[in-house]
């Protein structure tokens, strides 16, 4: 058995270097002989440390598991830093409201964007589909069967969000939108009526950054994990 300071120096170094959010149960799969109970304790200690102000960093749950990310009070300076070192990949306009409309009203068919957004939404939900930002949720039963598409994993993690139920209001969506299409460009939500009910849509979190259709705007752990939260280049 691993003494309580080498156990917890292991969970953040796992935590760390890991590509995704790790959860409790990969956490001890990788610790073979330690005590799930044991390992949840010092991985909770773990999160209560990394929330001191002397930390520039935090470990918070992402998608089911635990993810290094930045503190949001950081964010300016590190958003700065970043685009001081390469330009932000954004994207797109249409990418950007055919992504909300499915988000806010998941799961949702290819015939149904198109009725919201006004415009053939198959080009970028293929787009969509290549990011990995959504994924097929069966067919609607209905005349045709059409496919049902809804957000994926990875979009939970590229935006750092809980669940979707993290979703930011309608109205902070449209001021990330704005964000991560810049000043150039205006975005507006098409169809503001159709996310009302979803409980994203009532709901005041901090914003997250959505301004790279790659990599997220704040910068990554040798991983490539998005943190949204902010996630600092090592």
């Amino acid at each position: 058995m691993l003494n309580d300071e080498t156990l917890k120096a292991l969970i953040e170094a796992v935590i760390y270097v890991a590509p995704e959010p790790v959860s409790l149960d990969a956490l001890v799969k990788s610790l073979e002989g330690e005590d799930r109970e044991r390992v949840k304790a010092k991985l909770e200690e773990l999160v209560a440390e990394f929330q001191r102000p002397e930390h520039g960093m935090q470990i918070r749950p992402v998608a089911g598991g635990y993810q290094f990310a930045s503190k949001p009070e950081h964010h300016e300076v590190l958003r700065k830093f970043v685009k001081s070192l390469k330009p932000p990949l954004r994207l797109s306009k249409a990418a950007l409201e055919t992504l909300a409309v499915i988000a806010y009203r998941q799961p949702v068919t290819l015939p149904e964007m198109d009725a919201v957004r006004g415009v053939d939404c198959a080009g970028v939900v293929h787009t969509l589909l290549e990011k990995k930002l959504l994924v097929t949720a069966g067919r609607k039963n209905v005349v045709g069967r059409p496919i049902l598409y809804r957000t994926s994993r990875d979009f939970l993690v590229h935006f750092g969000l809980k669940d979707v139920g993290d979703l930011p209001s309608l109205k902070e969506f449209e001021e990330l939108a704005r964000q991560a299409l810049g000043p150039e460009l205006e975005w507006e939500a098409q169809a503001p009526s159709s996310v009302e009910g979803h409980p994203g849509a009532a709901r005041a979190e901090s914003p997250q950054p959505m301004e790279s259709s790659e990599s997220s705007s704040e910068t990554e752990a040798p991983g490539g994990s998005a943190p949204p939260a902010g996630k600092p280049e090592h």
